[in-house]
């Protein structure tokens, strides 16, 4: 006899649930039960390795301009990236993640890429997190500033912002090696 009195409490209890759910559009959620703590603002420097060179590129080009299109900017070329992430700017130093996602040349008239990437960690407390980037990187700037504009796993509702420096860049080969400083609220 429990067991029905049990079986029969816990239906009423999801039934309940889920009609809230259903007849409540938009429902108030109680921060406290997704786990909320403290807001807290988290800095980190990475270096991303941008190789477009050798038998192993991170950075694959899959859009060409248009030949009708005649910006000494580039302007139209889309390159996807699987980029290591490091700690330092030897691309032999401790890697933390990847950075994944695509940049695209944007500007007519300068090197300006729209950049959206996910920085992927595969290390320590934040493995298994990202961070999005997303915005404008005008390559010729010695700092340049974007978004972070969200996030998952620990960085779950992060926003703030990334400033990317040049570290190196090889005429020759096209390989970039950037260092980002990372500023971001997560909880």
């Amino acid at each position: 006899m429990a067991a029905v009195f049990y079986i029969f409490a816990i239906s009423l209890l999801f039934s309940s649930i889920s009609g809230e759910l259903q007849n409540d559009f938009p429902t108030v959620v109680d921060a406290k039960m997704l786990g909320s703590r403290k807001e807290k603002l988290t800095h980190f420097r990475v270096y991303w390795h941008d190789i477009i060179s050798g038998k192993n590129p991170t950075s694959i080009r899959v859009v060409n301009p248009p030949s009708n299109v005649a910006a000494s900017s580039g302007f139209g070329m889309v390159s996807m990236i699987d980029n290591p992430l490091t700690t330092g700017p030897e691309l032999s130093s401790k890697m933390v993640g990847r950075a994944q996602g695509f940049y695209a040349l944007a500007s007519q008239e300068e090197i300006g890429l729209l950049m959206t990437m996910n920085f992927v960690f595969a290390e320590g407390k934040y493995n298994g997190s990202t961070i999005t980037v997303m915005g404008r990187n005008a390559v010729f700037n010695k700092v340049r500033e974007m978004p972070v504009i969200g996030g998952s796993g620990l960085f779950r509702f992060a926003r703030g912002y990334v400033q990317a420096r040049t570290h190196t860049f090889d005429l020759k080969s096209g390989d970039a090696t950037v260092e980002y400083n990372v500023y971001v609220l997560h909880y």
